[in-house]
């Protein structure tokens, strides 16, 4: 591969594979990443043979094998890219600067320098052109290979016929050492797209504190290298508990490991021992250390700040929060969106125009000018063409928003999710969750006479194995729970079970939404005055049933978050129209509505999951193109029938959530800046298409006409690729 180009196009041929999820290519590395889809079957030697019917060649790199060391070049872009920086000084400081253009001495040296610079430097364009033309294609090699070629050849045909005239050896050995110092350069920008990346791949340390316990059955342990050198006063006792140091890859599910102050989490785990701070900014983006004790969620990449922790593995490998953060990542920066197709669609038929335009330039000037005009204009016009810059575009552009994404703790999920986040005009905002803490507290029970024993177990009975936050609330009020049978959780209404003791007749007992308990029969008149008291207060109130009758109503409340307000403000201030949409009552979305800013024509309260959808789709017939931002828990519909989803996420979520954006910190300020950093990179892939047609639609005319040379040629093709891969840089230091 010769340029980022080639990568991209290596990338889609390994993508083309059936049960490929997705392929990464450095160009830097010379090395591809594949992620087969759950499931697949995994053919490598469907991978050689599509990249090879690329144009390219691979093998498999052998277990424990490397690639060069992440931010060096090729070797075959080392030397040969110093041989052709040397000679083409040499030839410009005696051409140029000793007037040694017609010694016949220097002219024969020229020779022997440039076809030098041709063989060596040269050799990776006329390998790539072979290639390409051999599965009937043509690139950007192509271009540099004929143009080169076109000045040696001419040049070495008038130096051995005797022609006389200017000799263009130093013009043939600077298109090939400028194009290369190019790529060269190009190869060292592209790296900085990558970083965020590259942190995250090395955030997991490869080693693990390990807590060994002697088995029943033998509990000696066995010889241990680790304590071979140590005193017998330091060998720790058969019988007790050690901690010994084991790579990574051996960790299974279940095993405790120990965490250290400054050691970063190797694997996914809870805590089970201890307290301590976390450092999750690695992940998140957040900034202040999150405590943890026993109980609490540990992920790989995070650092332990102050406390001494064990923790059990609870994920490995590709199961881990940090394996599914790292392959959104490079789903994104491998991804296309489809304003890239304009610029495919170009770039494939420019290489054979290109070709055409230089013969028809080449012939015209040979008719009026003589053979060696027509062979340099040619030359400059097969070089001046950039189709690279083309190609690189929209790619460079989304490996850097994806980049700067992730290290604000927001995952992209493709290149067409990051178009659409640019591409919007209305946001509705789920409640619960995400204008919400989701942490809602139990304000007020009202029970039925005579129930007031059962009541507690029964709604913790019903709420223990739900996930939703009021559920969660409610579990909490009592410790011991009877059992319930046939239990099962309705999206967007509530909880249900049977009673399954033998002393009581098998009822069915209900939990949920008021709207809910009414249509299966239950009658709410008994506690009619508690609920309007607590929904005028912008509570919540569930209810508890028992068949048809009322049982017990909960007032829950949760807080608004407390930089909501202003976030909606300045989304408002931004042109975007702001809904709000939950499953809860008209007053509690009403008090929601009014404190964070949301017009009350623009609120549905009490909607099912499906009615959220359908509220979406009411909109997109208006023609808006709505985001939808939700907890990922009831919103999927909505987040399916929206032009763009966003998930308010946690780590934990990563690896079930559908939406096209997840925030991997509950704070919405990070709505703002995925969208306002998706509009930064639409408004950066469009500026460099056009540049990318403007130099081409300038440079090979004026090439065509004679006023650029063919060393200039060259070093502005190389600069075009450098200003479309700079622009796109930006986006790594932009703010909102």
């Amino acid at each position: 591969m010769t340029c980022a180009n080639c990568a991209r196009h290596v990338a889609e041929a390994i993508q083309s594979v059936p049960g490929v999820r997705s392929a990464v290519v450095s160009l830097e590395n010379a090395r591809a990443t594949v992620h087969w889809s759950p499931g697949a079957t995994e053919n490598i030697p469907a991978i050689l043979q599509a990249v090879q019917n690329a144009g390219y060649q691979a093998a498999e790199l052998s277990p424990g094998g490397h690639s060069p060391a992440p931010g060096r070049l090729p070797i075959k872009w080392h030397w040969p890219l110093v041989l052709g920086l040397v000679v083409t000084t040499l030839l410009m400081a005696g051409e140029w600067g000793l007037g040694l253009m017609m010694t016949p001495w220097f002219r024969w040296l020229s020779l022997v320098l440039a076809g030098a610079v041709q063989i060596f430097s040269g050799a990776p364009f006329y390998r790539g052109a072979w290639r390409q033309l051999k599965t009937g294609r043509s690139n950007m090699d192509t271009l540099v290979a004929l143009g080169s070629t076109t000045a040696f050849g001419y040049s070495a045909w008038a130096l051995f016929s005797g022609a006389g005239g200017h000799l263009y050896f130093m013009e043939a050995a600077a298109i090939i050492t400028l194009i290369s110092l190019g790529h060269f350069l190009e190869a060292r920008m592209s790296e900085k797209a990558g970083d965020a990346l590259r942190a995250l791949l090395t955030l997991a340390p490869p080693t693990a504190r390990k807590i060994q316990r002697p088995s029943p059955g033998n509990p000696k342990p066995d010889f241990d290298w680790r304590t071979a050198s140590l005193s017998p006063s330091e060998i720790p006792h058969p019988n007790s508990e050690r901690e010994i140091e084991v790579p990574v890859s051996e960790l299974k599910i279940g095993d405790e490991i120990v965490l250290r102050p400054g050691d970063r989490v190797p694997v996914d785990g809870i805590v089970v021992e201890g307290a301590s701070a976390v450092d999750e900014s690695s992940l998140t983006g957040e900034s202040h250390p999150v405590d943890k004790a026993a109980g609490a969620e540990l992920f790989a990449g995070t650092v332990n700040l102050n406390g001494r922790l064990v923790m059990r593995v609870t994920a490995i490998g590709e199961a881990t929060a940090l394996a599914h953060i790292i392959a959104a990542v490079q789903r994104a920066q491998s991804s296309r969106a489809a304003i890239q197709r304009l610029g495919d669609r170009v770039s494939s038929v420019f290489v054979p125009v290109v070709v055409g335009l230089a013969l028809v330039a080449g012939i015209f000037w040979g008719i009026h000018s003589g053979a060696e005009r027509a062979f340099v204009i040619a030359a400059a016009v097969l070089i001046v063409a950039c189709p690279c810059a083309m190609g690189l575009a929209t790619p460079a552009a989304i490996m850097a928003a994806a980049n700067a994404a992730a290290r604000r703790g927001i995952l992209i999920r493709d290149g067409i999710a990051l178009e659409k986040a640019g591409d919007i005009s209305a946001i509705v905002f789920d409640k619960t969750g995400t204008l919400t803490l989701g942490r809602p507290e139990l304000a007020a029970i009202w029970q039925a006479p005579g129930r007031e024993s059962e009541i507690k177990p029964l709604a913790a009975a019903l709420t223990r194995d739900s996930t939703h936050p009021i559920s969660r609330t409610i579990s909490r009020l009592a410790d011991g729970a009877p059992p319930v049978s046939n239990w099962k959780e309705i999206r967007g209404c509530g909880v249900e079970a049977y009673r399954a003791s033998a002393l009581q007749p098998s009822t069915l007992l209900r939990l949920g939404s008021l709207p809910w308990l009414r249509e299966g029969g239950v009658d709410l008149t008994a506690g009619e005055p508690f609920i309007a008291k607590w929904s005028a207060q912008g509570a919540t109130v569930v209810g508890l049933a028992e068949a048809s009758t009322l049982l017990a109503l909960f007032a829950v409340r949760d807080a608004v978050k407390p930089h909501a307000a202003d976030v909606l403000a300045r989304l408002k201030e931004n042109g975007w129209d702001l809904y709000l949409v939950t499953g809860d009552h008209a007053p509690a979305a009403a008090h929601v509505a009014q404190q964070t800013g949301i017009a009350p024509e623009n609120v549905l309260a009490e909607a099912r999951p499906e009615q959220k959808a359908e509220f979406v789709k009411k909109l997109q017939a208006r023609g808006a193109r709505v985001a939808f931002v939700g907890d990922g828990i009831n919103d999927a519909p909505a987040l399916a029938q929206a032009n763009l989803g966003i998930a308010v996420s946690r780590a934990s979520d990563i690896a079930r959530e559908a939406a096209d954006v997840i925030l991997l910190k509950s704070e919405i300020e990070a709505v703002p800046e995925a969208l306002g950093l998706a509009q930064a990179t639409l408004r950066a892939i469009r500026q460099n298409l056009f540049w990318a047609f403007f130099y081409n639609v300038v440079g090979v005319p004026l090439a065509a006409l004679g006023f650029l040379s063919p060393v200039f040629c060259a070093a502005a093709m190389g600069a075009s690729d450098l200003i479309v891969i700079g622009n796109a840089l930006r986006l790594l230091r932009w703010r909102r």
